[in-house]
C-alpha cells in the first residue's frame, strides 16, 4: 500500500460513523482555547510597533494631522519617488513634491521598474508584529506590495488585534488575505541572512492615532 492509500485509508476509517447527510457546519467547533498572549493592561498598539522593528522594519507614530509629513519622511529616507498607488487610496494623504503616483492597474514589469509601493492595511496583529491586506481600497493586488523592492504601509491604530484569534474575527475569510511580517527574508543552511528574495527588500510602516480604516 502506498503512503497515499494508507493516509485515504485511515480517512474513510475516521468518517465511516459520520451521516452521509451531516455536513461541516452541522457540528460546532469547540472555541475554548487561549485567545491572546498579550498581558493584562498591556499597550497593543505599543507591543505591535516593538515586534513589526523586530523584522527590521523601519516602525513610525504619528496622528492623522501628523500623517502626510511621515510619509514623505518615509519616502525621503528611501530616496523612493517613482510609487504604485493601489485604488482607494485617499488622495489627500498623499504629500506633494516631487512624488510620481503610478495608479493601478500595473503589470508585473511596470511594477518591477517603480521604486516602491504605498498601501493601507486592514488590519494588524500586535503580538506577532503582523500586517493584513485583503485588496481592499487603498491595499490593491497582492502583486502591487510582493513586486515593488519597497513597502510603506500605513496602518490604523484601531485596526491592530492583541494576537491572532482576534485579528481573524474580524476578517473575511472569503478575501484574498496577505500576512507581512516584516520584509521578506529566509536564510540558508548556515543561517546567512538574505533578503528581498520573496517580496520587499524594506518595509516601512507608519501607525496613525487617531487611525484611518482602508474605507476612510
Amino acid at each position: 500500500m502506498t503512503g497515499r492509500e494508507t493516509v485515504l485509508a485511515r480517512i474513510r476509517a475516521a468518517l465511516a460513523d459520520v451521516p452521509s447527510e451531516e455536513r461541516p457546519d452541522d457540528v460546532p467547533v469547540p472555541r475554548d482555547y487561549h485567545r491572546s498572549h498579550t498581558g493584562p493592561g498591556q499597550d497593543t498598539v505599543a507591543l505591535f510597533a516593538e515586534r513589526v522593528a523586530d523584522y527590521r522594519a523601519t516602525v513610525t507614530r504619528t496622528d492623522r494631522a501628523g500623517l502626510r509629513d511621515a510619509i514623505a519622511a518615509a519616502l525621503t529616507r528611501h530616496g523612493a519617488r517613482r510609487l504604485a498607488l493601489p485604488s482607494g487610496f485617499p488622495d489627500e494623504l498623499l504629500p506633494s513634491g516631487g512624488w510620481e503616483w503610478h495608479a493601478e492597474p500595473l503589470g508585473v514589469p511596470a511594477l518591477d521598474g517603480l521604486d516602491g509601493a504605498i498601501t493601507l492595511a486592514c488590519a494588524g496583529i500586535a503580538i506577532t508584529g503582523t500586517i493584513v491586506l485583503d485588496t481592499g481600497p487603498g491595499q490593491g493586488r497582492r502583486a502591487l506590495t510582493l513586486v515593488p523592492d519597497y513597502h510603506l504601509c500605513i496602518v490604523g491604530a484601531e485596526l491592530i488585534a492583541d494576537d491572532i484569534p482576534e485579528a481573524l474575527a474580524r476578517l473575511d475569510p472569503t478575501r484574498p488575505l496577505t500576512f507581512v511580517s516584516g520584509p521578506s527574508a529566509t536564510s540558508d543552511i548556515e543561517l546567512d541572512r538574505v533578503e528581498g528574495v520573496h517580496g520587499p527588500r524594506t518595509l516601512d510602516v507608519i501607525i496613525v492615532d487617531p487611525g484611518i480604516s482602508p474605507q476612510s
